[in-house]
């Protein structure tokens, strides 16, 4: 079943640190800003709650969202949010735009698959670190894929997953490999007992 990502946006004149204060307090409404593409930045409100039922789903993070904005669609993608460091509800959003036809950046969360049954757990008795829990890619906007997936079924004790190591989907690449870091993705490893128990038995 596909999932429509698709949220409903006021025009925000009132604009200032105070006003966004006022906006939040009173009408439990979230300020946020589009911006990119060839027009200028707009400023929006959003309903708090309906933003917020938004982010429970992961995929929204790495989505094209639909935004409506007094009639208007917008193609944007989320870009970053502020959220209270106590609560955790959303302060601000910044949203981009998605344009047809140019690439674009996003991070997108990694799932990692056949952790139990790899070589490394099963087999060596290992445990698996993850280093990463998502990437940043440029794709176009057709190819944007949700998550993408590590398979974990080969890897043994004391082997590291990078991202070059990665199978990417068609028309995706890694923003970290193009700059030329090829970093560490996910590892598996004995687990710390075991090794200081083995390394007391070696040295008796």
């Amino acid at each position: 079943m596909t999932v429509e990502f698709a949220l409903n946006a006021e025009v925000r004149s009132d604009l200032g640190k105070g006003a966004s204060r006022r906006l939040r307090r009173n009408v439990s409404m979230v300020p946020a800003v589009i911006y990119g593409g060839d027009k200028a930045p707009q400023s929006i409100s959003l309903l708090a709650k309906d933003l917020a039922k938004l982010l429970e789903n992961e995929a929204a993070f790495s989505h094209v969202l639909s935004l409506d904005v007094a009639g208007t669609k917008e193609n944007v993608l989320i870009k970053a949010l502020q959220r209270h460091p106590a609560k955790g509800f959303v302060l601000h959003a910044d949203f981009v735009r998605v344009v047809a036809g140019q690439k674009l950046t996003a991070h997108v969360p990694l799932h990692f698959i056949n952790e139990a049954s790899s070589v490394g757990v099963k087999q060596g008795g290992g445990e698996v670190l993850h280093a990463l829990n998502e990437v940043e890619v440029s794709c176009l906007p057709k190819d944007l894929p949700e998550f993408i997936e590590v398979d974990m079924a080969a890897v043994a004790v004391d082997q590291t997953v990078h991202l070059s190591d990665i199978k990417l989907p068609k028309g995706v690449e890694l923003v970290a490999l193009a700059h030329g870091s090829d970093l560490p993705v996910a590892s598996i490893h004995l687990p710390r007992v075991r090794e200081e128990a083995a390394g007391e038995g070696a040295a008796e």
